[in-house]
């Protein structure tokens, strides 16, 4: 255990190097937020409701850092588009994954549930193809159940939710798709880590030339540019700004990494590029990520649907490598903040205000609660949502839903209540007071036994209710 908070602490240290000049005199190594002088805090109240039920879009960036935008104080890389997001509604400073790996996170999503709750929710993350490893095609999902309220439904990029030829997203809801089965995929070649080719429209392997991340958007303008008589959903999924580490004008790295693919020399994929990428290419991909955020809310602009679009974006998990989480500890695969607390941004032009900034805890799940409610989707009272609908505290002026936030990964245990967080790690219980210690650095587990027994107690009870890990 002492080496393995001793390894926290490394991260944070080394997430802390990537400050520069441009640091506040707050001391937390951040530049000064792009939107602060801009923002205020939220408040519910009685918002503006469209009178026809809004599109739904949610974009999901992949391994992005807490502090990887601009408008979260990154200190070098600028995302102007994705700033100005924020600007139109409300950023979440308390916004996390539904774990720290992604396709338990994305289970979460399209689900409404704990990925606990599903066997293929066990795999952290799924890396083989088998028929259990995949949501079950007779399971609810965010699209089949927006399908049910009138809604169109497309998804775009990352699936990493099961594999061909058991599981697809046209056969759990979506009715169109072009993208990725794997949690990877090299941006020009698009081979994955097991050496497949991996891009497909629908069911049907496609060849398509060019950078992944803008061959994904191209597809989305695409969509919003039609006219459609239906409300829609788009489940956006980019890749960046996952490894491997390569820009738009970097295919030599690609034709390099793609020939030791081919070649097959055995142990781990020449795709983790763990012997390449640097800052730089890292803050080219964010800041690419950046401009085809913005070519797709210039689509929706240009079609006069902004207004009556919901716009949710966050990252599927905290960061790694190459990501700015500080001022957290931990990273992607860890329970500490930085591997689940994410940027999360919120817009609604036509029912909800600007230049908001809230500090309410919100976890994926919470978020299919919130959608479906929105566009007047009913869960299926069969399967019940771990999520907790905020649609009253954004539109209604109701008071936030308190509600405990539980994580739960192979050896890892952590639950948020109010500022408090249970975390446990090797078998070793923690303690955080988060109002106070951001960076889980001083630990309250002797001096507050019963919040900690209270809080344990609280995790235990819902882990009873989940399948076990074999």
């Amino acid at each position: 255990m002492r080496k393995l908070m001793a390894n926290i602490q490394r991260r944070g240290f080394l997430a802390a190097g990537l400050a520069t000049a441009t640091a506040t005199a707050t001391g937390t190594g951040l530049a000064q937020p792009a939107n602060a002088a801009q923002e205020r805090p939220f408040e519910g109240g009685r918002s503006r409701r469209p009178i026809s039920k809004p599109n739904i879009l949610v974009i999901l960036g992949d391994d992005l850092g807490w502090a990887d935008l601009s408008s979260y104080g990154a200190p070098e890389i600028r995302t102007p588009n994705l700033d100005r997001l924020a600007r139109s509604g409300i950023r979440f400073t308390d916004g996390y994954s539904g774990s720290s790996v992604c396709s338990p996170t994305r289970f979460s999503l399209y689900t409404g549930r704990y990925p606990g709750r599903l066997e293929g929710g066990l795999q952290e993350p799924i890396g083989e193809a088998t028929e259990t490893n995949g949501i079950p095609l007779d399971h609810p999902t965010l699209a089949t159940l927006l399908k049910g309220a009138g809604y169109e439904t497309a998804l775009f990029g990352k699936w990493h939710c099961g594999y061909l030829p058991w599981f697809s997203p046209t056969r759990l809801g979506w009715d169109t798709f072009f993208g990725n089965f794997a949690g990877a995929i090299d941006y020009f070649s698009k081979l994955n880590n097991n050496g497949d080719h991996d891009l497909y429209e629908g069911e049907v392997e496609v060849d398509e030339l060019g950078y992944y991340t803008h061959l994904v958007t191209d597809r989305v303008v695409d969509f919003i540019g039609q006219h459609r008589k239906q409300p829609w959903l788009i489940n956006l999924n980019y890749t960046t700004p996952h490894w491997p580490w390569e820009g738009p004008e970097d295919r030599a790295v690609s034709d390099e990494i793609t020939a030791r693919i081919k070649e097959g020399s055995g142990g781990r994929s020449p795709l983790f590029h763990t012997d390449g990428g640097s800052l730089e290419v890292y803050r080219t991909m964010v800041e690419d990520l950046d401009d085809n955020v913005g070519r797709v809310l210039q689509a929706l602009r240009r079609s006069g649907q902004l207004g009556n679009t919901v716009i949710l974006f966050a990252s599927d998990n905290g960061g790694e490598r190459f990501s700015n989480v500080w001022p957290f500890t931990d990273q992607k695969g860890g329970l500490g903040e930085g591997g689940i607390r994410v940027p999360t941004l919120l817009s609604w032009p036509d029912a909800l205000p600007s230049g908001r900034v809230s500090d309410a805890p919100v976890v994926t799940p919470d978020w299919t609660a919130t959608l479906l409610e929105i566009a007047g989707a009913a869960p299926d009272p069969a399967y019940p949502l771990d999520g907790v609908s905020l649609a009253g505290y954004l539109l209604r002026g109701e008071r936030y839903p308190e509600h405990d936030l539980f994580f739960r990964m192979n050896g890892q245990r952590a639950l948020r209540r109010g500022d408090l967080k249970y975390l446990q790690v090797d078998g070793q219980d923690h303690l955080f007071d988060l109002g106070a210690d951001v960076r889980e650095q001083a630990e309250l587990a002797q001096r507050r036994p019963d919040d900690l027994a209270e809080l344990r107690a609280a995790w235990e009870a819902v882990d009873d209710t989940l399948l076990a890990y074999a």
